[in-house]
């Protein structure tokens, strides 16, 4: 998405334009996430054809995922990234909508659900990973100052761990967020959305993208895709703590992106 740029571009009239592309190539990493919602918001609630929603949106989120590859949007080897995002994020479904816990739940009805969580449902965590794999490419993006690989890979491991932890010895969201805060303090983003590079704190784009996840769940709250145990009588808000889930989540999901062979190479560790 590269258009040519104006002579003398500077000033106010610069920050337009680069703000301009900056939103156009978001909206273009969101491809995924923006056709799996069209799909959510077009299919009503009583199914069509005989066939229940959630079904409708499965079909939808494969005909997306395929289409992606085909049209070599997606390489082979980031489906397969999308691919464990998906099994990573249905654990979760399962684990959060289990008799024991009871954080949210599926009310309708589907044939393609396991231990009542529907198979679309791993496609919304898969769109996280799409996104920012869509975004690197988009984007140009270059990380500077980033974390030791392993160190990187165990505090993603502990903030997963979490989720389903907390249940039982206390919620470290935030000791977890305090070790996040100090891996990831000097690590830098590169990213270009003209012609010149531009810099944010890698912890900043966490925090943005969580609060996007966030606003998008709030949705499909609304449109009833599922439903958290206060939105059942009537739906109100997702508590805004959620916020901090999502970023976290980001952070995990940023860590699988960044060991694709492909963006490695665009990753600087310091020695």
């Amino acid at each position: 998405m590269h258009r040519p740029v104006p002579d003398g571009l500077a000033g106010l009239k610069r920050f337009v334009w680069e703000f301009w592309f900056f939103g156009l190539k978001n909206a273009r990493s969101c491809l995924f996430v923006g056709l799996f919602f069209a799909a959510v918001f077009v299919t009503p609630r009583a199914g069509l054809w005989g066939v229940p929603r959630y079904d409708l949106l499965l079909i939808a989120a494969l005909a997306i995922q395929i289409a992606m590859v085909a049209t070599r949007l997606e390489s082979w080897d980031e489906l397969k990234a999308i691919s464990l995002f998906h099994v990573v994020g249905f654990a979760l479904e399962v684990f959060k909508t289990s008799s024991g816990i009871k954080s949210w739940a599926y009310p309708d009805f589907a044939y393609t659900k396991l231990w009542g969580v529907p198979l679309f449902s791993g496609f919304m965590y898969a769109a996280v990973g799409s996104y920012i794999i869509q975004a690197w490419r988009l984007f140009d993006l270059r990380i500077l100052h980033h974390p030791l690989y392993p160190m990187a890979a165990l505090v993603a491991v502990l903030i997963y761990a979490n989720f389903f932890t907390h249940h039982y010895i206390g919620d470290y969201r935030w000791y977890l967020a305090a070790c996040a805060l100090g891996l990831y303090a000097r690590t830098t983003v590169v990213y270009r959305p003209l012609d010149r590079d531009r810099r944010m704190p890698l912890l900043l784009a966490f925090v943005l993208i969580g609060f996007f996840i966030w606003l998008a769940e709030n949705i499909s709250t609304f449109a009833g895709v599922w439903a958290y145990p206060n939105q059942l009588g009537a739906w109100s808000t997702v508590h805004v703590g959620k916020w901090s889930s999502w970023s976290m989540l980001v952070v995990m999901t940023f860590t699988i992106v960044a060991n694709l062979k492909h963006i490695k190479r665009h990753i600087h560790v310091p020695a």
